[in-house]
């Protein structure tokens, strides 16, 4: 009940005082490429309850026809705004509102697309699925070079589910067995500082 208050009140608060940066993004993607200003995606939620995640547009409108789910580098796909967008984790500001609404938590693993949650193993998937997703959390902090990483793979998305998801669960999983509001905090402290930095 704690966390979902702390949640609640962090998210709304947050909404009001970045109103002024978030239309600024708003109008800066509307006039950087044609197509809706945010990107909407099913995710796999708490118990497996799929939801539909908010993120600031990055890529052109018609990006999962024109490549692989996994994001590679300096994809071509990603807009000009965009590239500035996910360098400074911008892109993600919209899920407060998945917070707001409940399918998300401020910090929790994070969400992922149906097709990669097929590959968790039974194990993981009951420990890293037991709390909300959340916008971050030690696991992503620790994985910022993903794209950099799968860029430089043969086989991007098969290194993504052979390597690296194996990775993120294991600390997803580690994170869901110890999670306290106080530790929370110190990680969207370590968040702010990163977006801070960037």
């Amino acid at each position: 009940m704690g966390k979902r208050l702390f949640d609640i009140v962090v998210s709304a608060l947050a909404l009001a005082l970045l109103s002024p940066l978030l239309l600024l993004i708003a109008l800066a993607i509307r006039l950087d490429s044609a197509g809706p200003v945010f990107f909407r995606q099913q995710r796999i939620g708490r118990h497996g309850r799929p939801f539909r995640i908010h993120k600031f547009r990055t890529m052109v409108a018609d990006a999962p026809e024109r490549g692989p789910a996994v994001t590679v580098g300096r994809d071509p796909r990603i807009t000009r705004i965009g590239h500035r967008l996910r360098d400074a984790r911008l892109d993600e500001l919209p899920q407060l509102i998945d917070v707001l609404k409940g399918d998300m938590s401020l910090v929790g693993p994070r969400p992922e697309v149906p097709r990669y949650v097929a590959h968790y193993p039974a194990a993981l998937r009951e420990r890293v699925l037991a709390v909300r997703p959340g916008i971050t959390d030690p696991a992503s902090l620790e994985h910022l070079d993903e794209a950099a990483l799968l860029d430089a793979a043969a086989d991007p998305e098969r290194e993504y589910i052979e390597v690296i998801l194996p990775k993120k669960l294991a600390a997803q999983a580690a994170y869901a067995a110890r999670a306290t509001l106080l530790s929370d905090f110190g990680v969207l402290l370590r968040t702010v500082r990163l977006l801070i930095s960037r």
